[in-house]
């Protein structure tokens, strides 16, 4: 059957497509769908918004700002706060400006500089500049017992809040009238309370971020287009207000501190596992996994399936910075022959760089145990560029499919997936060296500038460094090590730092490696072994011609943590080492 109009066709229960189905493969893809559509999530908490209905339009023309306003209708009450950019304009008091005749509507005008705009659905804060130098709130000058406005509708050529992702509730359409019209049509409908899910999980215990005020990695703060991600000093902390479930956080963590929880990685696991699975039970071969998002991307994949092999199974997900390198290495390690992004012109600028860095360092590790780089692909939104890039029915990559199950810490599942691709490569490489920002690798020590001081063990945060105890020793896992340069930044004498490579021996990667060590020095009065020789005979070395170290003093310096309290009190001295 090879016309249009005698091709065999069924409709995907689980994606809601009409797929060809001519061949095995097409016949299998609808029997793998069903299969994986049968795997159920567990459900997430939930974030909820309350909106009374309370509108702020600002603008800097009265006229124009009062057309808009009144065209809300009667469901909300609206303000409008006419804004100037200058701090130098006094606030002005409100007035009140009366609606057309047809309308029952009053709406308050207000007018000056806006210090601040914050907030999302329900609780957006405005503060403005008062008398006598102090800031005024807003919502408490307009008379709204909640403080706060629930939606904003901000009309300035150039936004107060400029994010790719803007708050759920704030709407600025900076001189787009499809936009403005699109805004006047939703903001009546924002009254009450609304859920989402809450996307992610923080675990603040393995975060790489900041130790001891030093920065180590940033990579979310850098990749989230909300902003909904901030840094408390030697913490982060996410807003769930904010966080519209981008994921890319999640993509771009090295550690695994932040998670994407709808779903979570395990049960995401589980279901690409089953619908490979089951595909290859059903006789289909060659899978290509084409992962799109729910909404623009599952349009762009209805409209066009029947233009591509059968052997293209679409794979919805919330967001597609949402599926990082733990699943796309799974996903190849449970038999997929390639894998498949498919961005949209509504995938954030910031979501597309990570994701291209992200699967740089994957295609690095696949070529180095000989697969296609190609095997990994972020197609844009051009269907006609997709569907060359990905006409082929050819395999890129064939394996024994892994059994390892589903695992919600990802560093486990990349480990595990890369371990089993590598047992089927036929001309593996033992190790790679990877791009700069890659979260594997190990670290380059400067023995001659180490004096063992042991700073770079107390702010690893994966414990890949770690002391010898009572030994005065240096030593790393490689397994544990992401790369987050903490231990660099930390370094008095700047004899270490980050090298990125992946070391596909699980055995060699779990092997504690000695980096230096060197002979302990013994406390000059009772004997015991207290610190590494060479960073006591270097102090002796740089404080012998100091004036306060000058006798005992300096002899103080060669003794343990209890000789120097004793002889202190016995000589009735001050200790100044």
């Amino acid at each position: 059957m090879s016309s249009e109009n005698n091709s065999l066709h069924a409709v995907s229960e689980s994606t809601g497509m009409t797929m060809p189905s001519n061949t095995p493969a097409g016949q299998a893809r609808v029997t793998a769908l069903a299969a994986a559509g049968r795997i159920e999530a567990l459900p997430t908490a939930l974030v909820e918004y309350r909106s009374a209905g309370e509108v702020l339009v600002i603008g800097t023309e009265e006229e124009a700002a009062l057309g808009v306003a009144r065209q809300l209708g009667d469901q909300v009450k609206v303000a409008v706060f006419i804004t100037s950019l200058s701090n130098v304009v006094p606030f002005a008091p409100p007035t009140p400006a009366t609606a057309s005749s047809d309308s029952a509507q009053d709406i308050l005008v207000l007018s000056g500089p806006i210090k601040q705009l914050s907030g999302c659905l329900g609780e957006f804060s405005v503060i403005v500049p008062g008398g006598r130098g102090r800031d005024r709130d807003l919502a408490e000058i307009a008379g709204l017992s909640g403080r706060h406005f629930d939606i904003v509708l901000d009309l300035l050529d150039s936004p107060l809040i400029q994010r790719e992702l803007l708050p759920v509730g704030y709407f600025a359409p900076a001189g787009d009238e499809a936009a403005l019209a699109r805004a006047i049509s939703e903001i009546p409908g924002l009254v009450g309370a609304f859920e989402k899910p809450q996307y992610f999980q923080l675990d603040t215990s393995i975060c790489a971020h900041s130790r001891s005020g030093l920065t180590g990695c940033t990579r979310c703060l850098e990749a989230c287009p909300a902003d909904a991600i901030q840094s408390l000093g030697d913490s982060l902390s996410v807003d769930p207000n904010l966080c519209q479930g981008a994921g890319v956080c999640a993509t771009a963590c090295p550690t695994g501190a932040i998670t994407y929880r709808y779903p979570r990685l395990s049960d995401a696991l589980e279901r690409v596992r089953t619908l490979l699975a089951s595909y290859r039970e059903a006789g289909g071969e060659g899978a290509v996994l084409l992962f799109h998002d729910g909404e623009h991307g599952k349009k762009l994949v209805a409209d066009a399936i029947s233009e591509l092999p059968e052997g293209v199974i679409p794979q919805e997900v919330e967001e597609i910075g949402s599926v990082g390198m733990d699943m796309w290495l799974a996903a190849l390690a449970y038999g997929a022959s390639r894998v498949v992004l498919l961005g949209t012109d509504s995938t954030p600028a910031s979501v597309l760089k990570e994701l291209d860095t992200q699967i740089g360092v994957a295609r690095e590790i696949l070529e180095a145990m000989g697969y296609p780089g190609n095997a990994l692909s972020l197609l844009p939104e051009d269907w006609a560029d997709i569907v060359n890039v990905i006409s082929d029915d050819a395999p890129l990559i064939q394996v024994e499919p892994a059994r390892f199950a589903g695992m919600d810490e990802k560093r486990r599942v990349i480990r595990a997936a890369v371990e089993h691709l590598y047992s089927h490569a036929a001309k593996p490489q033992p190790l790679v060296n990877l791009s700069a920002g890659a979260p594997f690798g190990q670290v380059e020590l400067n023995a001659e500038r180490c004096t063992l001081c042991m700073a770079c063990v107390s702010q690893c945060p994966g414990k890949a460094l770690q002391s010898g105890g009572d030994t005065p020793q240096l030593k790393f896992l490689e397994d544990n090590c992401v790369q987050c340069g903490l231990c660099d930044r930390c370094c008095p004498e700047d004899a270490i730092g980050p090298s990125p490579r992946y070391l596909f021996s699980g055995e060699e990667r779990r092997r504690v490696r000695v980096l230096k060590e060197e002979a302990p020095f013994h406390c000059v009065e009772c004997g015991k072994p207290f610190a590494a020789r060479g960073i006591i005979e270097r102090m002796t070395e740089r404080l012998k011609d100091h004036d306060m170290f000058q006798g005992d003093a300096l002899r103080r310096i060669q003794m343990c943590e209890d000789c120097r309290v004793l002889d202190i009190h016995q000589s009735g001295g001050v200790d100044v080492s």
